[in-house]
């Protein structure tokens, strides 16, 4: 029962904040009178002193306790004697333990959120150093139209933005103080909860004594952004795998990011994706196992959620490793340009077939059929459609004329597309202004993450 019912070794990191939080309750207990000034101001330094031993330890071990509150308090009783014990008047582990982990999660959540801006940032930056190159862009992994590897990049990056904007929600979510909820029917002392709120910097109160002990809502929150994270990353990592491959090799990956194989001297794995990748598991495991802790409960506080900070903590921990390591990839790798120009097959402008004759007023699925008919005559001959002759095209359809040919040029095909999250010139430049944008409103107005703008290359 010690083993199972031990936490220590998890909420360990946990100390600073519930020191923080102790000495905000001791001035709260001294503002509503329990505590006299002297005793405030002594347990106060006890708690200072405690912080100081708990900072030259490298970790729980040895520790008999349970849980981290009570190794603060049992130190605390040996700085100050049994002053200590006053300490906890009012307050229960319940909304003690919820209020350090909120006030871990904050500072965790504003973390996160720089890691990922970093990343959009990199990318967007990158998109601005590939001006110019043209890749095919693929539907169910076929080559479908031309695109910028520039417009590639920022679809990688929009996601990202989308993540900012459920941290954004999960911080707003756990800004609310739990402390002053007791056990679960709240403080019978005249605590000011609101000047609590304000000393440890929450913006808001919790207003139910038993919602403010077991809402864990605000984790769950998180740990959806985090699984979504981890989706969008292993997308993003899915396409270096495949982008890096000689079958591809369309993107080389920088030699701090990739290793070679032990048997094979040929091989530069691309490590950094695949572990990416990997990843995305664990962050989508620990959203269904908070989830399923959650789902179960009975009202108030129940000890199965001492399960809620493990999940968290791995999360954040996760992607605070494999965020920083994509980013450094993106900011290392460089594109292929001949690979990728050789790689543009000249039947992915077959659309822009079909657009030149709707231009001349054919209806679009007539063009449509017509622009196929191209493609399959193409195949017949052992050609590619650009090398058909007039005649053989107009065999197809009799409104095809002798510009049809300007067609075939991937850069008219993608000029072409100037639209809102087109692919012209001036549409990427708008993009990437929206991004900015983006990046900027998904910051909001409490400064917790600073816009970031992107102002140049990194390379290409």
């Amino acid at each position: 029962m010690e083993a199972l019912n031990r936490s220590l070794d998890v909420d360990w990191r946990l100390w600073a904040h519930d020191i923080r939080g102790s000495r905000a309750w001791a001035r709260g207990l001294e503002r509503a009178g329990i505590l006299s000034r002297g005793e405030a101001r002594r347990i106060d330094l006890g708690l200072a002193a405690v912080a100081r031993r708990l900072e030259a330890l490298s970790g729980p071990e040895g520790l008999p306790e349970e849980d981290i509150h009570t190794v603060v308090e049992r130190m605390l009783i040996e700085e100050v004697g049994d002053l200590g014990g006053k300490l906890h008047t009012g307050r229960s582990r319940n909304d003690q333990v919820a209020t350090d982990f909120r006030l871990w999660a904050k500072d965790a959540i504003r973390a996160l959120r720089g890691r990922v801006a970093a990343l959009v940032e990199a990318l967007a930056a990158k998109a601005r150093a590939t001006t110019g190159v043209l890749m095919p862009g693929y539907t169910h992994l076929q080559q479908a139209q031309p695109v910028p590897a520039a417009h590639w990049l920022l679809s990688r990056a929009w996601p990202l933005v989308r993540d900012l904007e459920h941290y954004g929600a999960a911080l707003r979510e756990c800004d609310v103080l739990p402390l002053g909820s007791g056990a679960v029917a709240g403080c019978p002392f005249a605590i000011d909860r609101e000047a609590l709120a304000a000393d440890l910097g929450f913006a808001r109160v919790s207003r139910n004594s038993i919602d403010g002990v077991s809402d864990r809502d605000w984790a769950a929150r998180l740990l959806f952004g985090t699984a979504m994270t981890g989706v969008h990353v292993s997308q993003f990592a899915e396409d270096l795998v495949l982008f890096s491959s000689s079958e591809f090799g369309f993107v080389r990956l920088g030699d701090g990011h990739t290793t070679g194989s032990s048997l094979m001297p040929q091989k530069r794995n691309p490590d950094v994706a695949e572990l990416a990748r990997g990843k995305s598991g664990r962050l989508v495991g620990n959203l269904v196992g908070m989830l399923t802790v959650l789902k179960g409960l009975p009202t108030g506080y129940n000890r199965d959620l001492q399960e809620d900070k493990e999940a968290v903590f791995d999360s954040v921990d996760t992607l605070a490793v494999v965020l920083p390591a994509l980013t450094g990839a993106v900011d290392g790798m460089s594109l292929d340009r001949a690979r990728i120009s050789r790689a543009l097959r000249p039947e992915v402008l077959a659309t822009d077939l079909a657009d030149y004759l709707v231009r001349t007023g054919v209806p679009f699925r007539e063009a449509h059929r017509a622009a196929a008919a191209v493609v399959r005559a193409a195949e017949g001959a052992g050609k590619d459609i650009h090398r058909l002759t007039l005649e053989q095209m107009r065999a197809v359809h009799p409104g095809f004329s002798e510009d049809v040919f300007e067609v075939f040029d991937p850069v008219v095909s993608a000029e072409s597309r100037g639209g809102a999250g087109g692919t012209s010139a001036a549409a990427l430049e708008r993009q990437l202004a929206a991004l900015a944008g983006a990046m900027s409103e998904a910051g909001g107005d409490d400064g917790n993450t600073p816009p970031r703008l992107v102002t140049g290359p990194r390379g290409g």
